[in-house]
Order: structure tokens, then C-alpha cells, then sequence
């Protein structure tokens, strides 16, 4: 065992005797004493309960409730490890959730029992925490005093589930000292201390949630107030009430937010942090002016293989600096991107060559995935060497992110490799696209990305919420002195309503999917246009838009280069 490195059980068993209020949700409250105390009694019921000679694992499909950091406390006690149940999935995708992860045990709650009806899970023992049954469970272990003393750094705390472009399940592997050094290294940077609250209003079988918003409240010893399920009209509301003071958030939410009704006190709240990713600089700054709350971007992989810490000075629109070992690199040749160079403007000009993917080429925790070995190589891949060169053919740690960075070495989001597209011959990034699209005045939500061009490569399409007239968006288009000359939309679909996961991020597979066909009214520009107009079934049937379907070769990741 490292004795350098920290278990979570630990943490948890260091707010015995700790009589402050602690967990919040709705009109509950624990102290952490209570906290630590009720995890002991679900980690004596826990080892009981689990068959020997099998992975200690266990399934949890609740809401936002005290029993969920209850239950991951009790694991980490346990030495078990929670995989976290996504509640939005349904039938066939619950069901290879709850077995691929080889749980045992599912804790759910009873509003949720409705999911699981006919999904036959052999093996799997069901614990309905609200229940008659679960108290009676539970109350002989109700004098169980946390013993930190079985867990080691190395024990698998967390499974959660990303996305990815194969059907087949990923289910990262977080281990108790991977999870407890993210915490303090949060907690270290954003000065996180015992009076802080912490609000958790993304879900909990997150990454997100986790990592950035818990743990780091559990190693400061700060309180943790829980919404259910998120509410962006509940938002301001419910930091005042719990006197929170950090939150987190992922895709968009913060949009969501910033789309309710503002009012002339929106400033006075207990906020002093948000932390988060793809808010982007104009939401993060319309937030900061509304709430006068600051927004840190960062950018960490679910994973845990690369993250990119933001410093003070990290120019706008900038997630960091680069740290050691972290390149941007053309996957085809592996060699690194040229900096990125720009005009007066701020536009991007040689975004062919500049935009890559991130790799870490520096040791990292990834921990791999349970029972995907064709995952983690695609993520953990050998950087062989081309002939006649040397090379240790050590694994890179490749992220599946497109980032292109400056000359002072400031690291750009550019998006996901599926979200890279072929223009006439050049490549574009969406999310450097959707950046400029979001400053339209109209628009409360925006997402690119690609659909076929009826002859070769892609075409640009956006998804545009909000209040969307073709005549200003078309004007908004011609004025902006970054918008490169293959960037503007050929298409722009406009729903009433984003489609986003569970945990806010935007569909784009869906989209991508759907194209023009779909059933929100759809605006184009005919080739040497500059005006809108509304798409009609003739044009949707017409040479002029492609049914083919997505590119293989972007589907795979970047396109290749031409230098």
C-alpha cells in the first residue's frame, strides 16, 4: 500500500465526531457525523450482503438522495465499488447496465421500480431504500463505527459509464486513491474549505458529479447540498436556501440557467465558484455579469488520462495550459500540430494543420474499463515508431478530443473527433463554429455539426434554440470578422428544445442521424446564397441535399491531412 496516497474510506471516517450539518436534500439534514455514521451501518449490511468470490460490486439507481453519497461512502468502507445506474435508460440498455457491471446488489428507491419491470436480472438482489423492508435491513448494523482499516488506494470505487461511438458498454474504472487525489487537488485549487456547500445538482451516476462537486467536499470536510434532479428555475432559489457556494455543472445547464426570467437581485447569492465544462466564453461571461459568479472551465477526460489545469492569465476562450507529457497531435503521422495562427480578427487560419487530438504521452491514472478491452485500446494505444526512427513504444493516453493550441501554449477545445468536418477540402472543428453561433442575440442554445454534402465531404449544420429570424441570423452571419469562409450553416434546424443526455450534453449523434429529415422546421442556404429559407420536402428530395450517409472516414476520427 502507498501510505502517500489517501483512501476515500478514510475521508469518510474523518467526519466521525463532526456534529456540523453536513447533507442537505430538500428538508432532510444530516450532520457529517450522522453521514459517516449512516455509511458505517450500509458498509456492515453491505459486507453481509455480498457473495463472496465475486466483484463487490453494487448498482445504484436513485435520484439525487442523501442515499446515494451515502451509498458510495459505505462502498468505499466496504471496498466495493458503485456503479452508477443512469435512470433515463430503459428495457434493454438498463438491463445490460446493471449485468455488464456484474452487480449484485441494485439499490434503487420505489418512484424507479417501474424501470426495471420485466427486465429480468438474474442474480441481482434488489434494495428499495425507501422502503419498510430496507429500514428493517438496516437497523441491526445502526451502531457500525466506519473502519477505514480494509480499504487500500488501489480498491475500485467507481464505475461510471461514458459515451462512445460503439454500441458496447465503457464503464471507467475510478479506484478510491485516483478518486480521493482528484478531491484534493479541486480542493487545493479552488481553496475549498470546512464553511463551504457544496451544490450537487448534476446527477450522481456522473463522473461529473463525483469527482468534481463530492469529493472534493468530502476531503474539506464542506457540506453537500443535493437537488433530486436538476432545475434551472430552481437554481438560484435553492443556493440560497443551502448557502452554497461552489457547484458544478456539464453541457448545458448553464445555458438552461441562463434562459429563465432574470430578476434586479440575481447578484445577491452565496456563489463565489462554478466549476464545468462546455459552457463557452459567452454564457461564462453573460453568467459572471448576471450572477456575479465566475465560471472555471476546465477540461479533465472522464477517464481520468488527461486533464488541463486553468491557471490565472488563461487568455479567453482557453481551457489552460498544456501540461507535461500533453501534445496535440495528427494521428496519421504522430507528429505534433503547429501552433495555432490567427488573424486581427481572432479567426482561426490554419485550422487544417493546427487541430488535432489530445494525447497524454506523460504517465496518467487511467484505470482502463470493466470487461472492454477493445475500449481501452483505443484509448491506451502504442505510439509506434515510423521506420528507421527510435522509440519506446510506450501507450499514449489518446482522448478522443480535438484541441488545437496557441504559441504560448494555451490549449483550445475543438470538440470530439466525431465532430470534426470536411468542407470543400478543409477541415473544421464544430465546437469552434458553435462558439461564434452563440453570440447570436436570439439564441439560448446552439450545436453544430456535420451532414453529408451530396457530391463529397460534409456540410454545416447547425441546431439553433431560441428566437431564430433568417433574416438577422443571416445579417449576424456576414458580421462576424472571425466566421471563416466554409463556417456558416448550410442548414439550421430550429427545435423548442435542445436534445441533451442526462447529464445535459448535447445529442449530437442524433442530430448527426437525422439530418434535414426530421421533424422540427429546417432553414437553408442554397450554394451562393447568403439568405435563408425554409426547407421544403421538394428540396429535402432535391441534387442539392445529400441523403448519403456520414462519411466513414470522419466517423472513424480525423480526416486525413494533405501537407
Amino acid at each position: 500500500m502507498d501510505s502517500t496516497r489517501r483512501t476515500v474510506a478514510e475521508l469518510v471516517a474523518a467526519r466521525w465526531g463532526d456534529h456540523r450539518p453536513g447533507l442537505w436534500c430538500e428538508d432532510q439534514v444530516l450532520t457529517h457525523h450522522e453521514t459517516a455514521a449512516g455509511a458505517a451501518a450500509r458498509a456492515a449490511l453491505l459486507t453481509d450482503l455480498l457473495p463472496p468470490a465475486v466483484p463487490p460490486h453494487i448498482g445504484v439507481l436513485l435520484g439525487n438522495t442523501p442515499e446515494f453519497p451515502l451509498w458510495l461512502s459505505a462502498a468505499a468502507l466496504a471496498g466495493a465499488a458503485v456503479a452508477g445506474i443512469n435512470p433515463t435508460h430503459r428495457g434493454p440498455e438498463l438491463a445490460r447496465d446493471i449485468l455488464h457491471t456484474e452487480c449484485r446488489l441494485l439499490v434503487t428507491e420505489k418512484a424507479l421500480l417501474p424501470l426495471l419491470d420485466g427486465l429480468g436480472l438474474p442474480g441481482v438482489r434488489l434494495l428499495v431504500t425507501d422502503s419498510e423492508a430496507f429500514g428493517d435491513l438496516l437497523a441491526p448494523y445502526a451502531g457500525a463505527v466506519p473502519d477505514p482499516s480494509r480499504a487500500t488506494p488501489a480498491d475500485r470505487l467507481l464505475l461510471y459509464f461514458t459515451s462512445g461511438s460503439t454500441g458496447a458498454p465503457k464503464a471507467a474504472i475510478c479506484s478510491q486513491g485516483r478518486l480521493a487525489a482528484a478531491g484534493a487537488s479541486l480542493a487545493g485549487q479552488f481553496g475549498v474549505g470546512p464553511d463551504d456547500v457544496h451544490y450537487v445538482c448534476m446527477p450522481m451516476f456522473h463522473g461529473n458529479a463525483v469527482i468534481a462537486d463530492w469529493a472534493p467536499a468530502l476531503t474539506a470536510g464542506a457540506g453537500v447540498a443535493l437537488r433530486r434532479r436538476f432545475s434551472a428555475s430552481a437554481f438560484l432559489a435553492d443556493v440560497r436556501r443551502y448557502r452554497a457556494t461552489y457547484f458544478t455543472y456539464v453541457g448545458r445547464a448553464v445555458q438552461y440557467i441562463l434562459a429563465t426570467e432574470p430578476g434586479p437581485d440575481d447578484r445577491d447569492n452565496p456563489l463565489r465558484l462554478g466549476f464545468g465544462t462546455e459552457a463557452g466564453a459567452v454564457d461564462a461571461a453573460a453568467f459572471e455579469r448576471r450572477f456575479g459568479v465566475r465560471l472555471v472551465e476546465g477540461y479533465g477526460s472522464s477517464e481520468g488520462g488527461a486533464a488541463i489545469p486553468w491557471s490565472p492569465g488563461t487568455p479567453a476562450g482557453a481551457v489552460g495550459r498544456a501540461a507535461p507529457g500533453l501534445a496535440v497531435l495528427d494521428p496519421e503521422t504522430l507528429e505534433e500540430c503547429p501552433p495555432a495562427r490567427f488573424d486581427p480578427a481572432g479567426r482561426l487560419l490554419n485550422a487544417d494543420d493546427a487541430i488535432g487530438e489530445l494525447v497524454n504521452r506523460a504517465p496518467n491514472p487511467f484505470e482502463g474499463y470493466w470487461r472492454n478491452p477493445a475500449a481501452e485500446a483505443e484509448r491506451r494505444r502504442k505510439a509506434t515508431p515510423r521506420p528507421g526512427e527510435a522509440g519506446s513504444g510506450e501507450a499514449w493516453y489518446w482522448t478522443g478530443d480535438l484541441f488545437y493550441r496557441d504559441t504560448d501554449g494555451y490549449l483550445y477545445f475543438a470538440g470530439r473527433t466525431d465532430d470534426r468536418l470536411r468542407v470543400d477540402g478543409e477541415n473544421l472543428a464544430a465546437a469552434v463554429i458553435e462558439n461564434i453561433l452563440s453570440r447570436y442575440q436570439g439564441a439560448t442554445a446552439v450545436a453544430v455539426y456535420a451532414v453529408p454534402d451530396p457530391v463529397t465531404g460534409d456540410q454545416v449544420m447547425a441546431a439553433v434554440t431560441g428566437d431564430f429570424d433568417p433574416d438577422t441570423f443571416a445579417a449576424f452571419l456576414l458580421a462576424q470578422p472571425d466566421l471563416g469562409t466554409k463556417m456558416a450553416p448550410r442548414f439550421v434546424r430550429v427545435p423548442e428544445r435542445m436534445p441533451v443526455t442526462a447529464t445535459n450534453k448535447i445529442q449530437r449523434a442524433g442530430l448527426r442521424r437525422e439530418g434535414v429529415h426530421c421533424a422540427d422546421p429546417v432553414w437553408w442556404r442554397p450554394p451562393g446564397e447568403r439568405a435563408y429559407r425554409r426547407l421544403t420536402e421538394a428540396d429535402a428530395k432535391g441534387p442539392l441535399v445529400s441523403t448519403r450517409g456520414p462519411s466513414s472516414v470522419r466517423r472513424q476520427g480525423l480526416e486525413p491531412r494533405t501537407r
